[in-house]
């Protein structure tokens, strides 16, 4: 059949140039590693053979069973697929979409409970409408607890409610007036010198400089602490969303971890003492607001970018107080603050340097510096932009729920408690039927109606989550990300360093492999 090959591709031996056939190498080595001791291919054979016979279970669709994902073979299921690059994931994703469109499709890995790949946005708006049938489940826990603990990230019912009032909170009207209108200006008032000052051939990692920007900010107004993308904080905590990543994808990750888990454990060491860093230094601050007011020898808090009214980890001792807990959820929000933005910024620029039509015309829309009184509405375009740019590479480019108790999803698809439920972000922003046939293509101009940014249902453009777990930070990032695209966009021309594709590394959400190094030049046609 024709369409065969569409979906060989993900298990082609042949050299894949958007991929790391040496990341590749080293995971599959390190499984052959494993199973050359009798003992552990004994152990695995034993448990594919009793999944395949036992714990196989046909999900139906009005009483029919639901087609199987393309590439699921026999014992093994879709597991050969989920232990490849994650660019080859994606690709598989998007062929599963256009090979069958929006049909629930059922997927079998081992380790994995009964589950189906959702592409249809009715389905989707379904799960995110009913937070109390579809939870985090044990199966995302179990992976991703070590690094993520009670944070919001994990977190359901009655400690995801306090934690999600605790930001928002935080990220009120006022509080983000300040964040984007005085602490945002001065932090890349900073990184436009440091660019300024590399003109003239150096090479500037983008995605380095992006991060900065957002870690400073975070770390000032969220946390009244000054913080660094280079620290060994950051090293970490990168390194342990990469190991936490792999953990969905390899199912023998808690084998692998015994012998080869060592440096993960340490990292992992390292961020969850940098949470309780956090913690003690907001304990801190309280106690010396405390002795300031009533008369005290205490100095009191440090000025908080113009007076914000309480940072996000005071909110979080005040709704929650176990310190531990404490340190969860701010590590939650530092990396869901911070990391997602930066990392859009990043993909803007790259497509940005590919589309030199685009940034022409992001240019001609600004035509003067960003003063604190502009808004989004007054850069539609920029903003289409930034939308488009997510569109194609989603921060978060996979999600997974699963069923606290028995549903039937619109589709008419029942779902046994305990199933789970993968979508594809990625996947579905590329989808022809709800995108059209240049879904692929990089075009802003879908984003704009009658010279206003149009709004797509979060079902359909999943890039926020949706429901009641629709993402917090969502204004602030896109407030930040137009304000950076603007300024830096038209003071700077960036030249990249390389013309090859750029790809994501193994990552929880989307980081560009390798950073994004360009030269800088300053803009000559710009006249502020």
């Amino acid at each position: 059949m024709a369409s065969r090959p569409q979906f060989d591709i993900c298990l082609s031996s042949s050299v894949d140039k958007s991929s790391s056939p040496l990341a590749e190498y080293h995971c599959c080595r390190k499984i052959m590693v494993l199973l050359s001791n009798p003992l552990v291919l004994g152990a695995v054979a034993l448990s594919l053979l009793l999944w395949a016979v036992l714990g196989r279970v046909r999900l139906k669709r009005h009483g029919s069973a639901l087609r199987n994902a393309p590439n699921t073979w026999p014992v093994v299921g879709n597991g050969l697929i989920f232990i490849q690059a994650r660019q080859k994931l994606f690709r598989y994703f998007v062929t599963c979409e256009r090979l069958h469109g929006y049909e629930t499709l059922q997927i079998a890995v081992p380790s994995l409970p009964p589950g189906v790949i959702i592409s249809d946005p009715k389905n989707l708006e379904y799960v995110f409408k009913h937070e109390g049938i579809f939870a985090k489940g044990s199966f995302v826990k179990e992976r991703s607890w070590d690094l993520f603990g009670n944070g919001i990230i994990n977190a359901d019912g009655d400690l995801w409610k306090v934690q999600r009032k605790a930001g928002l909170s935080f990220l009120s009207t006022a509080n983000l007036k300040i964040l984007t209108q005085i602490a945002l200006p001065r932090y890349l008032a900073q990184s436009v010198a440091h660019l300024k000052s590399q003109c003239g051939g150096a090479v500037v990692d983008l995605q380095a400089v992006f991060h900065e920007i957002t870690t400073l900010l975070m770390g000032d107004m969220a946390y009244n602490m000054e913080m660094h993308a280079d620290d060994e904080f950051s090293k970490a905590f990168d390194h342990a969303s990469g190991a936490t990543a792999e953990r969905f994808q390899n199912p023998l990750w808690f084998i692998m971890e015994i012998f080869f888990g060592s440096t993960l454990r340490k990292n992992l060491q390292i961020v969850k003492s940098y949470g309780a860093k956090m913690v003690d230094n907001a304990v801190r601050d309280r106690e010396s607001a405390s002795k300031s007011f009533t008369g005290g020898s205490g100095t009191g808090i440090v000025d908080k970018s113009q007076h914000i009214e309480g940072s996000l980890i005071q909110s979080f001792l005040d709704a929650i107080g176990d310190k531990k807990m404490v340190a969860d959820a701010a590590l939650n929000y530092l990396s869901a603050g911070r990391d997602t933005t930066a990392q859009a910024l990043t993909w803007t620029f790259y497509l940005l340097m590919r589309h030199p039509d685009v940034l022409a015309k992001v240019r001609q829309e600004v035509r003067r510096p960003v003063d604190d009184d502009r808004d989004l509405a007054d850069l539609p375009y920029t903003h289409a932009v930034f939308n488009e740019a997510l569109r194609l590479y989603p921060p978060i480019p996979f999600e997974i729920k699963q069923a606290i108790e028995h549903t039937t999803l619109p589709d008419g698809t029942f779902l046994p408690k305990g199933s789970v439920v993968v979508w594809c972000t990625w996947a579905m922003n590329r989808s022809y039927t709800t995108w059209g046939a240049d879904a692929d293509d990089f075009r802003p101009e879908r984003w704009l109606e009658d010279g206003k940014v149009a709004n797509r249902s979060a079902a359909e453009f999943p890039v926020f989550n949706g429901g009641p777990r629709t993402c917090l930070g969502k204004r602030m990032a896109e407030v930040t990300a137009v304000h950076v695209i603007a300024v830096m966009g038209s003071t700077f021309d960036f030249e990249p360093t390389g013309h090859e594709e750029r790809v994501s590394k193994s990552s929880l959400t989307l980081p560009m492999k390798g950073g994004l190094p360009v030269r800088v030049m300053e803009n000559q046609l710009w006249t502020p």
